[in-house]
């Protein structure tokens, strides 16, 4: 059969990626029934916390290393060396990344959940949800950017160099961007050293520990039985440890949120708009600089996609996991997946805007 002519195999994700907001939405509900319905068990597990001047939890410390580990072991920091190869589409992502994405969301944020909001919200509430969408907008990129670069046909080695430099970026800056931020568009101080503790517990370590048993396993197997047979088995870890933080942080949440379930959709409005304006601005700057579309597309599911792991670790050590900041980076979770499949079709229908191959 010519090849031109060969039925088109739909690329699909697989049931707990194409449903996740269905399960951070049963997540919810099973969060707050049990928060109401056993308020000494998770008053229990709400004060084993750790860190001097922290808020950070310990079952949920845990459970987010169980997710973010796996994540870090899929980066291969070694396709660092070829950034040099083709450094348009990277810069491009980098730009938005690091020098659009977290002003734009202060902005919004500042903008809606002071003044457009206002009505429905008091001040208290307003600075804590900035203080939640600076984090996750200063979080960027996480390895669910394979599952959409391989949704739209995306170059897998550059995506890899692209979430690899943004991990090590993220290194540097998130801390400072965090903290200048927030103080700049809210009332609330940050403790940088609680800020940095969080970079270490859920950065740095993880990264070292995911780059020492990715060069254990390769070392010791090989690349190919590490990628294609020892990570799949990681995924429901993964997938339980996320749907377990979610409850528990639903539980911590219930009596908050049970009075404040109009505030989850007005949280979401300044999220979606600047998921959709980095997306655009990301896929139009690669079509005017004339980067192929398998650089394009998937840089413009980075510019859109965040850390919410992070974001949710962040928000917890910070201002405590019952808080309106940590709601912020949840509801973060609830629209990644149907936003980010909808940037995905529209990069999947606007292809042809793209030659076949540039220098990148």
């Amino acid at each position: 059969m010519d090849a031109a002519l060969a039925p088109i195999i739909p690329k699909r994700l697989n049931l707990f990626e194409r449903y996740l907001t269905v399960w951070v939405g049963l997540c919810m509900v099973a969060g707050i029934i049990l928060g109401q319905s056993a308020p000494a068990a998770v008053q229990l597990l709400r004060s084993m916390e750790f860190g001097e001047g922290s808020h950070v939890n310990f079952p949920i410390a845990v459970l987010i290393w169980l997710m973010i580990i796996p994540m870090m072991m899929k980066v291969d920091f070694a396709a660092v060396r070829n950034v040099g190869k083709r450094p348009r589409g990277l810069l491009v992502t980098l730009f938005v990344n690091w020098i659009v994405k977290p002003f734009s969301m202060a902005f919004l944020a500042w903008l809606f959940f002071r003044f457009v909001f206002s009505a429905w919200m008091t001040q208290a509430d307003a600075d804590q949800y900035i203080a939640g969408a600076i984090i996750l907008a200063a979080a960027p990129c996480t390895a669910m950017v394979f599952v959409w670069s391989y949704l739209t046909d995306g170059d897998p080695a550059y995506t890899l160099v692209q979430v690899s430099v943004n991990d090590l970026i993220m290194l540097v800056l998130f801390a400072p961007l965090v903290v200048f931020l927030v103080s700049g568009a809210s009332s609330l101080h940050v403790p940088y050293e609680v800020l940095l503790y969080s970079v270490l517990a859920f950065i740095v370590i993880p990264l070292t520990i995911g780059v020492l048993l990715r060069q254990w396993f390769i070392r010791n197997h090989s690349k190919e039985w590490f990628e294609n047979t020892l990570l799949p088995r990681f995924a429901p870890v993964t997938i339980i440890a996320l749907l377990a933080t979610l409850v528990l942080i639903f539980a911590f949440q219930a009596e908050n949120i049970s009075g404040k379930a109009l505030h989850v959709a007005l949280i979401a409005v300044p999220l979606l708009l600047q998921v959709y304006f980095n997306a655009s601005l990301t896929y139009g700057l690669m079509k005017w600089l004339k980067v192929p579309y398998a650089v394009a597309a998937p840089g413009a599911l980075i510019g859109a996609s965040n850390f919410f792991e992070l974001a949710v670790a962040t928000a917890i050590a910070l201002f405590g996991a019952e808080s309106g900041a940590t709601l912020v980076t949840v509801v973060g979770v609830l629209v990644e997946v149907p936003v980010m499949l909808s940037v995905c079709a529209a990069c999947n229908r606007t292809r042809d805007w793209f030659p076949a191959e540039a220098a990148a």
